[in-house]
């Protein structure tokens, strides 16, 4: 492998875990202050790709689309919340997962009516399109290295709210005691609307970036719900900074692994069973990963501990 296609799988990894945190970080502060389980987060994520097919075509403008879909994002989760799901966090968790499991099986059928079964695609905007010089032999786009800033940005601002806000210390304290805090008298309703509004709007911004990069179709959440649940885990339910570390793990190990197990294998194999095996050999170390970290450190990397 040249340093050149090791660097450009870098900074692939380096994205794709951005995004993986976007979608992570709601998730574990959802599952950690709250105790609930939600399968339809990655329903969200794919909200806010259509959300951005609607807006780029009302407004043919990008960055209007950006904003417009986080705020519907928002209300759409609230939403969300105060019919639905608030009426089952005192239900057991099958009930909150056959319940999440059918809005999921509504919210995908939903988005074949109003927009077809079809994939479709948004080009990025214009400012954002080409590519940028980082070596003499490597260009790589501005887009993807728009939405790796952007993830950046978004970690920076969710640790000092987290760490350094008095919103997030009721977070960290809720997701580790929360019966303390309802017993300190604070509106843990109201906390649990925030923190389900906030998720809610981070699984829609991971949507929208990237909506310009991946195709956009019904049930796109599905499966990276499922690698979102592995980041949590790895990192530490209820952590921040767990999801960002395990989210670039994971981000980077599927990426590069991708590549390197298909490379291993043609040097034995044929190259077409090698392009079919090395990808799915990848994907089992993400879970070989998850699977070692639960029998070394239980609770994760960087388990919640009232701090982010």
């Amino acid at each position: 492998m040249s340093t050149t296609l090791f660097l450009i799988l870098c900074l692939n990894g380096l994205q794709y875990g951005m995004l993986l945190f976007l979608i992570a970080a709601g998730l574990t502060l959802v599952f950690g202050v709250m105790g609930f389980i939600n399968l339809a987060h990655g329903v969200q994520y794919m909200v806010g790709a259509y959300l951005a097919v609607f807006y780029v075509g009302l407004t043919g403008s990008f960055i209007a689309a950006v904003f417009l879909s986080l705020g519907t994002a928002l209300v759409f989760g609230l939403l969300l919340e105060h019919f639905i799901f608030r009426h089952l966090y005192t239900r057991s968790h099958l009930d909150q997962v056959l319940a999440t499991f059918g809005i999921i099986i509504f919210l995908n059928e939903l988005a074949k009516v109003l927009f077809g079964p079809a994939t479709l695609s948004i080009a990025p905007p214009d400012f954002l399109s080409g590519s940028i010089q980082l070596t003499e032999q490597l260009r790589y786009p501005v887009y993807r290295a728009a939405t790796i800033l952007a993830g950046l940005l978004v970690a920076a601002a969710l640790f000092l709210t987290v760490s350094y806000t008095r919103i997030g210390m009721l977070i960290r304290a809720g997701a580790t005691t929360p019966e303390m805090v309802s017993a300190l008298g604070v509106d843990i309703q109201r906390l649990f609307m925030i923190v389900f509004g906030v998720g809610a709007m981070l699984a829609g911004f991971a949507g929208v970036i990237a909506a310009p990069i991946f195709g956009i179709e019904p049930g796109m959440g599905d499966n990276i719900l499922i690698i979102a649940f592995v980041v949590i885990i790895i990192g530490g339910i209820g952590s921040i900074g767990g999801a960002f570390v395990a989210a670039l793990l994971v981000g980077l190990i599927d990426t590069l692994g991708r590549s390197l197990a298909t490379t291993l294998l043609t040097a034995v194999f044929s190259p077409s069973f090698a392009n079919q095996v090395g990808p799915a050999l990848a994907s089992m170390l993400i879970y070989i990963l998850m699977a070692t970290i639960l029998i070394f450190r239980p609770k994760g990397l960087l388990p919640a501990k009232g701090v982010a």
